[in-house]
């Protein structure tokens, strides 16, 4: 017998009215909207989608400031209702079209701004030898290509012009509930703010490197936060996308250098102990001898020790190698054709993947155990390491604005607007409220970070708490949710706005997981086994960053907070 009768579950008119309150005038996140009405408007949107001719990607696009035809036409009837009229479902609709105009062009660069960072690669694959960790990126590669695909099935069947989902936590609402919702928030706001405040310290010392310690150190990451500060007023992922494109070449460019410099050059043996794979697996390989003569490269085919949290580190920087799903959804949300976006995807990791696999090898091959994380610094000759460090600090400034930009709307849309009542971020007063977040969220993000010492730990203890979780644990929670409403969803009239269920609450996750023929059972059991084994990986990985950290703190080391650079270790 269902808990709750058909009436309990619809929101028909009172007598004598032919219509419930639209989804114009529902709150952002209403839980009284039923996963039928979600799942009906956003087929109706595919539908129309699909007619639509894809954007094509331009040069001339990149520097163009003009808005496309469709997008100005849905502004201007959407600006038009606003003088004092009801806005009408036509122009809400239009409204959310306009939003829409990214190509699955724009998208790979985002993609690829986002997560190809190559330079802890060759440090992972030291710590792990060649076969282990090619494997690890060839395993990471195929899961995150699987995880992405989860989360833009749910976004398919979720997101619409009615109902437009934009972030992370959206998609949890929609599967599992407003619980579900808080928990991913904060778990994407935490990640994006220490993965903030991770490349604020990378590229402090990045400056640091290229000034020749001549700054006082704590004003190099400084340097690097004020620049965010500027970078990040930028609200639109759609003004991103000529950065993205310039930070992928940055990025191809530096691997590039720092490769044919490191096949011409010795390693940087004076800083091995300051974040080398010896350092986190022998540091007696790295010690030079009495008379200053440093032990000679060696390179493992297997795993080189049997230090397990030296491998586990390695493990978990190729977490972070292919971290990054958790901003999908935002780049979908702009897409004129969401379709499209596994298209953008597959080549975006395709590229990554190959990046990591012949770069990180290389590096290794060349420099062993002394290979860096991040490898450019380990490169010994000052110009070509000089190169690599300016060109990494641009693709990491516009790496630093994504993260950042997206933080903040997080926090903004999902605290601030739910919680304080602020204004929306589209009004002036919400556009000059989140101007002045911006710096107060890179204050705190630096100040976490640079309390540090350790970098290849807090590294670690973000992929592991966060990154992973985001990346690998949450999408097949999310695909489960979704399959178990979907298999289980009655029938939604738009006219009247009624849901028919037969099922509610618990029964109907039961019902759900055991429903949609053998093949989706199997898919169901797949996805909780998937969940578990990546809830355990995190916990070992967070079991691995700690005592990492415990023997960083045993030893004195330098933090951000000092005028001395602690990659100079001649002072």
């Amino acid at each position: 017998m269902a808990e709750k009768t058909d009436n309990e579950l619809s929101r028909s008119p009172p007598p004598g009215h032919t219509s419930y309150y639209p989804p114009r005038q529902r709150k952002v996140h209403d839980s009284r909207v039923t996963f039928e009405e979600y799942h009906y408007y956003a087929q109706r949107t595919r539908e129309e989608q699909l007619l639509l001719e894809a954007p094509q990607w331009q040069w001339r696009a990149v520097f163009s400031r003009k808005k496309p035809a469709d997008a100005a036409q849905g502004g201007n009837s959407h600006a038009g209702a606003s003088d004092g009229q009801i806005v009408t479902d036509e122009e809400w609709v239009d409204a959310s079209r306009a939003f829409r105009t990214a190509s699955w062009g724009a998208v790979f660069y985002l993609i690829t701004t986002d997560v190809l960072g190559p330079f802890a690669v060759p440090f992972a694959i030291g710590t792990l030898g060649y076969g282990p960790g090619i494997g690890i990126f060839t395993a990471f590669c195929v899961v995150s290509i699987y995880s992405g695909y989860l989360i833009w099935k749910v976004f398919m069947g979720v997101d619409s012009h009615e109902f437009p989902a934009r972030n992370y936590g959206d998609l949890a609402f929609r599967s599992w509930g407003s619980t579900a919702r808080h928990i991913v928030n904060v778990l994407q706001a935490v990640a994006l703010l220490l993965l903030l405040g991770q490349v604020t310290i990378l590229f402090g010392q990045n400056i640091s490197e290229i000034s020749k310690y001549r700054i006082c150190y704590i004003v190099c990451p400084l340097i690097f936060v004020i620049v965010g500060f500027f970078l990040t007023q930028i609200r639109s992922l759609r003004s991103f996308g000529w950065l993205a494109h310039f930070g992928f070449w940055f990025n191809i460019l530096a691997i590039f250098i720092s490769m044919g410099a490191t096949a011409h050059n010795p390693p940087n043996f004076s800083i091995a102990t300051l974040g080398s794979v010896g350092s986190a697996i022998d540091t007696a390989s790295i010690t030079p001898d009495a008379n200053g003569n440093y032990p000679p490269i060696v390179t493992y085919a297997g795993l080189p020790t049997t230090n397990l949290i030296g491998a586990l580190n390695g493990l978990l920087s190729g977490v972070l190698a292919f971290a990054g799903l958790q901003l999908f959804i935002e780049f979908m949300a702009e897409m004129r054709r969401p379709h499209d976006f596994l298209k953008g995807m597959f080549v975006a990791q395709a590229v990554i993947y190959t990046a990591y696999v012949v770069y990180g090898s290389f590096m290794y091959y060349y420099q062993g155990q002394y290979t860096f994380n991040p490898s450019y610094i380990g490169v010994s000759d000052y110009g070509w390491q000089t190169a690599g460090n300016v060109l990494t600090l641009l693709s990491g400034l516009i790496a630093a604005a994504l993260y950042g930009n997206i933080g903040i709307k997080v926090f903004y849309n999902n605290v601030l607007v739910d919680i304080f009542k602020a204004p929306l971020i589209t009004s002036k007063g919400g556009k000059i409220f989140y101007a002045a977040i911006v710096p107060v969220w890179w204050s705190i993000a630096f100040v976490i970070a640079a309390a540090i010492p350790a970098y290849v730990y807090f590294v670690s203890i973000i992929s592991a708490a966060a990154l992973l979780n985001l990346s690998y644990t949450i999408p097949p929670w999310l695909a489960l949710g979704y399959d178990i409403r979907k298999n289980t969803q009655g029938t939604f009239d738009p006219s009247v706005g009624r849901t028919s269920r037969g099922l509610t609450g618990f029964n109907r996750y039961i019902r759900g997981f055991w429903s949609g023929g053998a093949f989706q059972v199997l898919t169901n059991i797949w996805h909780v086994l998937y969940f578990l084994a990546s809830l355990s990986l995190s916990g070992l990985g967070l079991y691995a960053s700690i005592e990492g950290f415990i023997e960083a703190f045993e030893m004195p080391q330098v933090n951000a907070f000092t005028c001395r650079s602690p990659l100079n270790l001649g002072t």
